[in-house]
């Protein structure tokens, strides 16, 4: 995480957003009035997915669960099967 001021964000704010999109760098900016984060759509897009599929009742349980699976235990997918 790079930490900023406001003043140096603004003089130099495309290589900082450079530096969020490309690099997966999280800016924290620094202002009198409080402070915010700059960070790249996919990463926020990633963190909204994250936040949504664990609000689900159950469905962190499930994940880790999963992650005890192997691959035989694993069903193939069946496009007739009612879901």
């Amino acid at each position: 995480m790079t930490n900023t001021s406001a003043t140096n964000f603004r003089q130099n704010a495309f290589a900082y957003f450079d530096q969020a999109v490309v690099f997966g760098d999280v800016i924290h900016v620094n202002t009198k009035h409080g402070n915010a984060i700059v960070m790249s759509e996919e990463d926020y897009r990633g963190m909204m997915e994250t936040i949504y599929l664990t609000s689900i009742p159950g469905m962190t349980e499930s994940i880790l669960q999963s992650r005890e699976e192997t691959t035989e235990d694993c069903q193939a997918f069946d496009s007739a099967e009612d879901w």
